[in-house]
């Protein structure tokens, strides 16, 4: 008979299969976003939702209510940090529906780019702090253990 088997090595190979798979680790981190759903250029529908969990290929968002598979969508995410301590950002991404159970849709990243996000943006911010200028949303942003921590 050949090398003892260990359960300890069985219980964590295991694991490696069984466990989460994706390639891209995914982090915990909820933000505001409006979502479209796009079909040959035109905007069928649209609304309004947050992240539940985003990595550097895809997000799982909470839309509201379920959104077709296979559709493309265009989602503009409020950015928790400010460019310069000053000016809002936005995280704008393209992707294609890939799942959707309930109120969570699943996407597929096809592209996305950081823009700054324009003077109805900042003017939100200044009415929902009730100030004049809207301070800086985080001084920083540090990741450890699959969650974001904004401080």
């Amino acid at each position: 008979m050949g090398a003892a088997m260990n359960w300890d090595d069985t219980i964590q190979e295991f694991d490696q299969i069984a466990g989460d798979r994706r390639r891209d680790k995914r982090y915990a981190l909820v933000l505001d976003l409006r979502w479209k759903l796009i079909r040959r250029r035109k905007v069928l529908e649209s609304g309004e939702g947050h992240t539940v969990d985003l990595s550097s290929s895809g997000v799982l968002f909470d839309s509201g209510r379920p959104l077709p598979a296979g559709l493309n969508v265009e989602l503009s995410v409020t950015w928790p940090v400010l460019l310069h301590d000053s000016a809002p950002l936005q995280l704008v991404v393209y992707g294609k529906i890939v799942r959707s159970a309930g109120r969570q849709t699943a996407i597929r990243m096809v592209q996305h780019e950081l823009r700054t996000a324009g003077a109805a943006v900042q003017r939100r911010l200044v009415l929902a702090n009730g100030s004049r200028q809207a301070p800086p949303l985080v001084s920083r942003v540090s990741s450890a253990g699959g969650t974001m921590t904004l401080q």
